[in-house]
């Protein structure tokens, strides 16, 4: 439903969006730096600034010898100033004399906070206001920072429990760590909702919230969580911009972890969005368009049936085509989506729109999120977005093909799941979440979704729940029909969590592990380093990161148990790689690389792939390869999305440019059970 207010009270807020370059940024031989590269400090300045980052990393590692349990779990809210300072001077990242002067204040305020901690004092943590705080991640073991705002109604010594808004911010190439920090602990947010706090992530830079964007969300909201009184089932995800893009990726993706979504501006989808905004013309190949289904949020709009969604955009912003399209797609669900319309504006946020949105969220925060919703619907292309609720999906028929749930508790112990390319289901209800009796067999009505025609369910009768009233019931699809209990799968299986393609070992902790042996052929390892260390200096400056890089000889066991691998160079060179390489699907020998039926010289080709890791099938194995986006892509968010599968065979001899890491010869998905597909 569109709520088109009256001319009047236009707001002219200055977002934190950069706007393209439009066609000027679609030349991939031409790729501007981002970020870009910034001013030469003054040499007095530099020396200020040296001088107090070295006293405070002075300070740091005194703490760091501190033997108390309190110490440890403080520091990431010192170690951000540091890191952020570090960056800064390091890599030539403040862009003009305002930034100087605020990394001053961001190195004034990191002292103060090292001097407080070493006193056993944290001031900051009973801080109401604008406060900027840090957390480590599990991902590369950095510490990464986030904003706040505390209501000045929080009273430390009480119990109450406050609403969460999580902000999304608007892109920003310059809004690096000194820069994000300084922001946020001067410029209080959009919107500031009574008995609320405030969660401003910093996404790990300008990537619309994806991979490790996407992560960081969800780490920073578990810091906050910890560190105060947060009502589960009152926090919201917003956003405006490249924020909105964001919220509109976390609604779909994750709707059972909020009350209320509201996006506003930015981008839904890739390829429309891309030619609309950016005059763009793709040519992407079959496996790119499959892997948009990553991110595109058309696919996964159903799943707003569970999540109340207030969208917004400016009636003459060009980024209002987001929610259009939202819009299109839900109205085919016959789901009216709310969308606010300012009138007459651009890309901001309309005076009169905030207080309809601000009214529109307090009413829903009154009653809060549905934690056991009685209907479920429920959209994925992927395992890594496998639950809505007391629904969990745990096997597809075909990974990238949309699968849907459709799920109710109806009265009388029957439940009704309506389901397409799914082959795994589990249903869960935790103790006293269930209104199904106890005592009695519970009635399983199967359908397949979207059939045109009526049809006559399967049935199957199973237990019904315990006495402490929770119920738990797994459910394959073979051959007959649904049946309850899951066979033992008889080899490697694509799960939550452990699906490909190559981008998704980035978004759980990692290691680098560089070859120190002798490579079998020259040209093909010294091709292979160039891309690890490639994907070491971006995932700096794209994931503000430190990838840890370890070599093959002083790999631990604790890092094989408890991280994925990321390999470089070929089993000659790499000894972790040698050691697996004959447990791999694709064969690779002295003289060629065997895939099925085809080979490739491996003097001039090397495999790039993800695969569970024959020496911890927990975790991933990647060969010779990072994030498999480039340069071309850090110009516009909607083009930062997936451009390899599972496996791909990189024509070496062609050197690496913005788009790919040499010419892409061969690429296809592992099947379900982790095996090459038959060849097409």
């Amino acid at each position: 439903m569109r709520h088109l207010l009256p001319f009047s009270l236009v707001v002219c807020l200055l977002p934190a969006f950069l706007w393209a370059d439009g066609p000027a940024d679609n030349i991939p031989e031409n790729v501007r730096p981002v970020p870009p590269i910034g001013i030469e400090l003054p040499q007095q300045d530099a020396d200020e600034l040296k001088a107090g980052l070295a006293q405070l990393n002075d300070l740091i590692q005194q703490l760091k010898m501190r033997r108390d349990l309190h110490t440890p779990q403080m520091l990431p809210d010192v170690e951000i100033f540091s890191r952020a300072l570090h960056q800064a001077l390091e890599y030539q990242e403040l862009f003009q004399p305002n930034d100087v002067k605020a990394a001053k204040q961001t190195l004034t305020e990191g002292l103060s906070r090292a001097e407080s901690l070493l006193e056993g004092k944290t001031p900051w943590t009973t801080q109401t206001g604008l406060v900027v705080r840090g957390y480590r991640s599990k991902i590369d073991q950095t510490v990464q920072p986030y904003g706040l705002e505390i209501p000045e109604n929080y009273h430390f010594d009480q119990n109450d429990p406050f609403r969460l808004d999580v902000w999304l911010h608007g892109r920003g190439e310059r809004s690096t760590e000194a820069n994000f920090i300084a922001e946020h602990m001067r410029k209080p947010g959009q919107y500031q909702p009574a008995n609320t706090v405030v969660l401003h992530p910093f996404g790990r830079y300008c990537n619309a919230f994806k991979f490790a964007g996407e992560i960081d969300i969800l780490e920073a909201m578990d810091d906050v969580k910890k560190n105060y009184r947060i009502d589960d089932n009152r926090v919201a995800i917003r956003g405006f911009s490249m924020g909105g893009a964001g919220c509109w990726q976390m609604a779909v993706h994750y709707p059972d972890l909020f009350f209320a979504a509201n996006p506003g501006a930015g981008f839904s989808e890739t390829p429309l969005f891309l030619d609309v905004f950016q005059k763009e013309t793709l040519e992407p190949t079959w496996y790119e368009k499959k892997l948009w289904q990553w991110y595109d949020c058309p696919g996964y709009a159903e799943n707003l049936f569970n999540l109340p969604t207030i969208a917004y955009s400016g009636e003459i912003d060009i980024q209002k085509q987001a929610a259009d399209v939202m819009e299109e797609t839900l109205a085919k669900e016959d789901m009216p989506l709310t969308h606010i319309i300012g009138p007459q504006t651009k890309h901001s946020i309309h005076a009169d729109s905030k207080k309809i949105i601000s009214a529109k969220l307090d009413a829903l925060a009154e009653v809060g999120r549905d934690t056991m919703p009685r209907r479920i619907q429920f959209a994925t292309f992927t395992l890594r977005y496998p639950q809505m609720f007391w629904v969990r999906v745990n096997g597809l028929e075909e990974h990238w093909k949309p699968a849907h749930v459709r799920a109710m508790v109806h009265f009388q112990n029957n439940v009704s799941i309506a389901t397409e390319n799914v082959s795994r289901l589990e249903l869960v209800f935790p103790p006293g979440q269930t209104e199904l009796y106890v005592g009695r067999k519970v009635q399983l009505s199967f359908f397949k979704a979207n059939a045109a025609e009526r049809q006559e369910p399967q049935t199957l009768k199973v237990d019904g729940p315990e006495t402490d009233r929770s119920w738990t019931c797994k459910l394959e699809k073979t051959a007959d029909g649904w049946q309850e209990g899951w066979s033992e799968p008889s080899g490697l299986a694509k799960v939550p969590g452990l699906q490909g393609p190559i981008d998704d070992a980035f978004l759980d902790s990692f290691v680098v592990v560089s070859p120190t042996g002798q490579a079998w052929n020259e040209n093909v390892n010294t091709w292979a380093i160039g891309e690890m260390d490639h994907f070491v200096q971006e995932w700096r400056r794209q994931f503000r990161g430190d990838a840890l890089v370890q070599t093959d000889a002083k790999l631990t066991d604790e890092q094989i148990a408890n991280s994925n691998l990321i390999l470089f160079g070929d089993p000659g060179s790499n000894a972790v790689l040698a050691k697996i390489a004959d447990k791999l699907p694709i064969e690779w020998g002295q003289e060629s690389i065997t895939v099925g039926d085809k080979n490739f010289k491996s003097s001039e080709n090397a495999p790039v792939m993800i695969y569970p890791n024959p020496l911890n099938p927990k975790k991933y194995v990647v060969i010779n390869s990072g994030f498999t986006y480039r340069e071309y892509a850090y110009l516009n968010n909607a083009r930062q999305v997936p451009k390899l599968p599972d496996w791909a065979i990189v024509d070496t001899t062609t050197k690496p440019n913005a788009l790919w890491p040499g010419k892409i010869v061969a690429a296809d998905f592992f099947d379900e059970a982790w095996q090459l597909k038959p060849a097409k």
